[in-house]
């Protein structure tokens, strides 16, 4: 088998491998991402639910007690993402998770991390929708909760809005090129300063280099690009620096596999996950109730019948976001939409809750649902058992897998959980304006925002990564996607992955460049813009 030899490798292409990737080879390393997914231009993005479209690039992990959904293409969960784009909360950064230990390093606080996120806003950039903007479930969520004497505000979304159809497709990519997932800056960037990005190339391991001067060895195993259960060959490179961003699914599997090749990895590897908290229920609205309690009209005769039209993220109450509050009670609320496919998972509240008439009928309805996401504190309990063979996870078939994820909710969650669902049905039901239900049930949960299974800390105990996010006792290994995270974050983590990933780079060219690598630190932003470079620059100085 032929070795490759290079600066930087990069696992992963999303957030957290994108943009490190640009800082490197901007700024003189040769660098190679490796990508397990495959490549998709726009046009590839469809809008329709057939397998074998969609489900070429979006992955739905099985686990014991939790299913994640997760991107699996160059750009990431990026490109399925839904696009809103917040900072996290200060109270985030001092969570303890009832230990009354930080779980966060404590160099990283809100105002700390405030110059990177300002780097990602400009780089995306990040845009403010107004009321204009937001699609008429926001709407309905707003009115819902003025009337319910809280507040309700427009999400920030990575969007063009000008360029956007409000087509409600964001789970497949954006075919208009409105979505500012990494296809559209970091990625391109890097490959412009000569990036080498490989789709269908699924990292197995991480040994230690046999060349003098590099540092690690990083196998991989050709994907084919028509059943990805099938390899189609495989290789190894060497190189002075290795970036692992294969997700918080993916990250810490890698790194379980190459833990005899490596001498150990931290006891935090595969610890400590959490699902962001994510609560996801539906509001069935009474039309009628619509028209006369909240003066809602969207045509004539018509009070509302719009789940499906506009944007999956408009509107968002942050009541719950309050920092004196005890931890555990701290959550947001946020309008969203799911593909129609999915509208099996909500529950009638009767018995059966899952089928029967009262689900035919419910599902019946579904243009009347308002569906909420609550983002809430969660005690990061799921722990991955054994790796499998090969891969991040077992394939049943081209998009679903058997992860090694178990997960069973503490007392504290379940609080979590409870407080927003006791919100969200204080808002919606009253003087029966809509029929709240659950979404998911005690089976299992449900995210779209794996976090913390590789994480950040001061305590080696509890975490594997140094605030520098270097893997502890393994210099030159960084990690720098969601599975660093140290908690939940109350909010959708993508800015925040982001940040922390631009915040990362300054540390990972040093290093590189320690190891022999010509490179140095200080790129502008990918379209030239040099404002935020200037404003972290002398962070790097103190």
């Amino acid at each position: 088998m032929t070795v490759e030899r290079c600066d930087v490798v990069v696992i992963g292409s999303g957030f957290g491998g994108a943009i490190p990737a640009y800082h490197l080879a901007a700024g003189g390393a040769d660098v190679v991402v490796l990508e397990r997914g495959p490549r998709m231009a726009t046009e590839e993005f469809t809008h329709d639910l057939r397998l074998g479209t969609y489900t070429r690039f979006v992955d739905l992990v099985q686990g014991d007690g939790m299913t994640v959904v997760a991107g699996n293409c160059v750009g990431g969960s990026s490109v399925v993402y839904f696009a809103a784009s917040l900072r996290a909360p200060g109270f985030v950064f001092e969570r303890t998770r009832g230990t009354g230990i930080r779980q966060w390093p404590r160099a990283l606080t809100r105002s700390a991390l405030d110059p990177w996120y300002d780097r990602v806003e400009e780089t995306l950039p990040v845009a403010q929708q107004d009321w204009d903007d937001v699609p008429y479930a926001g709407g309905l969520f707003a009115a819902a909760c003025h009337r319910a004497g809280r507040t309700c505000n427009p999400v920030p979304v990575a969007v063009d809005l000008a360029r956007c159809t409000n087509c409600n497709w964001m789970l497949n990519g954006c075919r208009f090129g409105a979505k500012r997932s990494m296809l559209l800056n970091y990625l391109p960037a890097a490959e412009a300063h000569g990036a080498d990005v490989r789709p269908l190339h699924e990292v197995q391991t991480i040994a230690p280099a046999t060349t003098p001067g590099y540092r690690y060895r990083v196998a991989w195993t050709a994907v084919d690009p028509a059943d990805p259960r099938v390899p189609a060959g495989a290789g190894a490179i060497e190189a002075r620096v290795v970036v692992l961003a294969a997700g918080a699914m993916g990250t810490p599997v890698v790194l379980q596999r190459s833990a005899a090749l490596l001498g150990g990895v931290p006891t935090a590897v595969g610890r400590y996950f959490s699902g962001n908290g994510d609560r996801v229920s539906v509001a069935v609205m009474d039309e009628d109730r619509v028209r006369d309690l909240l003066s809602l009209e969207r045509a004539p005769g018509v009070a509302y019948d719009a789940l499906h039209i506009g944007k999956p993220i408009g509107s968002m109450s942050f009541d719950g976001l309050d920092a004196g509050a005890p931890e555990f009670d701290r959550f947001s609320l946020q309008q969203i939409y799911f593909p129609t496919i999915t509208n099996i998972l909500g529950q009638t509240g009767g018995d059966p809750g899952w089928y029967g008439v009262g689900k035919k009928a419910m599902t019946d309805r579904w243009r009347s649902w308002l569906t909420l996401l609550a983002m809430t504190e969660d005690d990061n309990e799921g722990t991955f058992g054994p790796p499998p063979p090969t891969g991040s996870f077992t394939r049943v078939a081209s998009s679903l897998a058997k992860g090694q994820l178990t997960y069973r909710p503490t007392a504290r969650t379940r609080q979590g959980w409870d407080a927003a669902d006791a919100e969200v049905r204080a808002v919606v039901e009253q003087d029966g304006l809509a029929q709240w239900q659950p979404w998911t049930s005690d089976a299992g949960a449900l995210s779209a925002h794996p976090l913390g299974s590789c994480r950040l800390g001061d305590d080696p105990a509890s975490s594997a990564l140094g605030s520098n996010h270097e893997l502890r006792g393994h210099p030159g290994l960084f990690v720098t996607d969601g599975s660093a995270v140290p908690t939940s974050l109350c909010v959708n983590p993508s800015l925040t992955i982001a940040a922390l990933a631009e915040r990362a780079a300054p540390a990972i060219v040093a290093s590189a460049a320690e190891a022999g690598a010509e490179v140095r630190y200080g790129a502008p932003a990918p379209s030239g813009e040099t404002a935020g470079r200037r404003a972290v620059l002398p962070l790097l100085r103190r």
